[in-house]
């Protein structure tokens, strides 16, 4: 494919280069063969540029297969969920573009642990993300300083292609969390958040672990847990204390049970920020046209979530635009 007018990145050539073991998780967990990589990746540059609603994007491999990944390379899927996801970027500039981690507040919050990914993986070879939410201080930070914070360390950490592969664990330490932190969204912002993250963000969740979590918060928690899916909620554990995790304890930070000062952790975590700093910078150049849209989709309404954004519209029986096409397309071949 030629190089389109909507790309901000070269339409790569891709060549597998991980590990065999990684290639084979990839093909028994996600579908992904060389060939159903090289026609997706050329269907998904092929309606992006035939989209009129998108007006830049990525068409870099990377950026595509981290999507593709994390809907086992459901075409039609993928597309609604890049389209949404550049949507929301555009929509809610304040809290999802400008994911700078050298911005003042986020620096702080990085330096004060709020979350970063431990250095080294468990033993299925999984990142972890550790949370220390009670360090976020509501009389400094403001609800779109969390979205961002959250962005900055997602957007780094979904890059590494062996990270869209595995997955995530997550575990979280609630200490320091009270019933004033409930103020930082209202209902309907907690529950757009909680159906737009798991519907948009291309991530693979294996596993969350919680502990230390304050019981004044049960009501908070128990609702949080209605707003997802069951497949996340299976997954989910929750601990009263940080020994009981079924986790390895090494791979925590010293102050926590583990071997290495949560301090030099940030320190290394720190570095792999700044090493995709330019990249996701650059991202805020993709963009669509914000006209083409109902004010319920760019709002990220659950209502909105229902209904795609595509449809059928504009597909014709030789036609790769449009989920229509997709479908017809990928049993072609």
């Amino acid at each position: 494919m030629k190089k389109g007018t909507k790309s901000i990145t070269k339409a790569d050539a891709y060549r597998f280069t991980l590990s065999d073991e990684l290639r084979l998780i990839a093909k028994e967990e996600l579908r992904e063969t060389q060939a159903t990589r090289d026609h997706a990746l050329q269907m998904l540059r092929e309606w992006a540029e035939k989209n009129p609603r998108i007006v830049k994007i990525r068409m870099d491999a990377n950026f595509f297969l981290k999507f593709l990944r994390a809907k086992k390379f459901q075409i039609p899927v993928v597309q609604e969920n890049i389209e949404r996801y550049v949507l929301l970027k555009n929509a809610f500039e304040g809290a999802f573009k400008n994911l700078d981690c050298r911005l003042p507040k986020m620096a702080k919050l990085i330096d004060q642990g709020y979350m970063f990914a431990l250095p080294e993986r468990d033993r299925e070879g999984r990142r972890v993300i550790f949370y220390r939410p009670g360090v976020f201080d509501l009389r400094e930070y403001t609800n779109a300083d969390m979205l961002k914070i959250h962005g900055i360390c997602y957007e780094t950490l979904m890059a590494d292609e062996e990270n869209q592969i595995r997955g995530f664990i997550h575990a979280g330490v609630g200490t320091g969390i009270g019933l004033p932190y409930l103020t930082l969204f209202t209902i309907k912002e907690a529950v757009r958040i909680a159906k737009n993250g798991e519907k948009i963000l291309p991530m693979r969740h294996r596993e969350m672990y919680g502990c230390n979590i304050n019981p004044a918060m049960k009501v908070a928690v128990d609702f949080g847990m209605s707003l997802i899916s069951q497949k996340l909620r299976e997954r989910i554990r929750l601990y009263t204390d940080i020994k009981d995790i079924e986790l390895e304890k090494r791979l925590l930070p010293k102050e926590y049970g583990g071997e290495m000062p949560m301090a030099e952790m940030i320190r290394l975590w720190k570095l792999e920020l700044e090493a995709y700093r330019g990249r996701l910078l650059a991202d805020d150049e993709m963009s669509v046209n914000l006209g083409m849209y109902s004010d319920a989709a760019k709002e990220g309404s659950v209502g909105a979530l229902k209904e795609p954004l595509n449809g059928c519209t504009g597909a014709s029986d030789n036609s790769t635009y449009g989920l229509a096409g997709s479908f017809r397309k990928l049993e072609v071949d």
